[in-house]
């Protein structure tokens, strides 16, 4: 089952006790606050779809002091579905990592007439939300409770890019953005595995690395693990990348590459590859890419091609080997060459070169 990223909200008889614009006054439960409280200290968004009046409504949820939990709150007289979509669109979240509560049944039988996907929950269910399988992510990360401000800091971005007139790469070098790629430690593994299990439309294979087998690759000679990180003059972007890499005399295989899709527009996946292909160039080496299909990551596999990855064959392949495990794995292939640094952002990288 997969993990809640975004759980949406009723407000009237849901969050709170009492209707706004009935009784004019409405009241919060303690053990509600502490679910919403809870529920954000793990990482998962919250959102709200209520039929009521916008400004009335928010007042009551500044007032009762849980306003900044919520975002992109959805607050108006259309279909409920419709809210649901929108925050999911703005998020570029697929309906299965969507959640909705609502009190009343036909609200509920409404989003999951036109969004089957999405899971909905009734009210009276809210204070058993954090004992759910679906909303206990496998790993909670120090970022993980920072993600609500992550996103924040995305939505001012992407309002200083709608009121930018000029070119996206213009834009983006407005931004002081910042790429930094460092060797993973152990204190980093469960964002890196976190990063394996959440990040799908980037994510070249879909593998989930446990954190056992991360442990066991840190130690290897034969292996990087690799973590890449942005920030720029809105903040930071947390850690928005990972990169698995098998070196072999003649040829560097790229087992996983994953980037967040937080990131997508800033061309960081292209950046890394990029990267990757002047060291491997560098070292006299030809690079490999695992690259296997899945329902989402129709983006990756264009970076890759895009970035000359093909199923042409060459000797140097005979050097790897494919898990039994995932047979449906395709080994793409290219002699890379060394690329200029990108013009849209500075990048802090380690030489991949040296001994570790």
């Amino acid at each position: 089952m997969k993990t809640v990223k975004c759980l949406v909200w009723d407000l009237d008889n849901t969050l709170w006790q009492g209707t706004v614009l009935e009784d004019g006054r409405v009241t919060l439960d303690p053990r509600v606050r502490e679910v919403v409280a809870e529920l954000d200290r793990r990482g998962i968004l919250q959102s709200v779809a209520s039929k009521n009046d916008h400004d009335l409504a928010w007042k009551w949820l500044e007032e009762l002091g849980v306003a900044e939990y919520f975002i992109l709150p959805e607050i108006g007289w259309h279909p409920k579905s419709q809210s649901v979509r929108r925050i999911a669109d703005k998020l570029n979240f697929a309906d299965s990592v969507m959640a909705f509560v609502d009190d009343l049944p036909v609200e509920r039988a409404e989003v999951a007439h036109h969004l089957p996907e999405v899971r909905c929950y009734d009210a009276a269910q809210v204070l058993d939300l954090p004992a759910l399988p679906e909303f206990n992510p496998a790993t909670v990360t120090d970022e993980s409770r920072q993600r609500r401000l992550i996103y924040r800091s995305g939505f001012e971005r992407e309002a200083a890019r709608e009121g930018f007139e000029g070119p996206d790469e213009d834009f983006l070098r407005t931004l002081d953005l910042e790429l930094v790629v460092r060797r993973a430690s152990e204190t980093d593994l469960a964002r890196v595995e976190e990063l394996t299990l959440r990040t799908s439309q980037m994510n070249a294979t879909g593998v989930h690395y446990s954190d056992e087998t991360l442990r066991g690759l840190l130690t290897d000679p034969d292996h990087d693990v690799l973590v890449a990180s942005m920030r720029d003059r809105f903040g930071s972007h947390g850690s928005v990348g990972i990169i698995l890499l098998e070196r072999h005399p003649s040829v560097w295989r790229l087992k996983l590459l994953a980037t967040s899709c937080r990131v997508v527009s800033f061309g960081a996946g292209s950046v890394l590859l990029r990267w990757l292909m002047s060291q491997a160039a560098l070292a006299g080496a030809h690079l490999a890419g695992d690259f296997r299909r899945t329902d989402r990551n129709r983006m990756m596999e264009v970076a890759y091609r895009f970035a000359g990855l093909t199923d042409q064959r060459c000797d140097c392949l005979a050097e790897l080997s494919v898990d039994p495990g995932t047979p449906e794995i395709q080994v793409l292939h290219v002699e890379p060459e060394v690329f200029e640094p990108p013009t849209t952002m500075r990048l802090i990288v380690p030489d991949l070169q040296e001994a570790r």
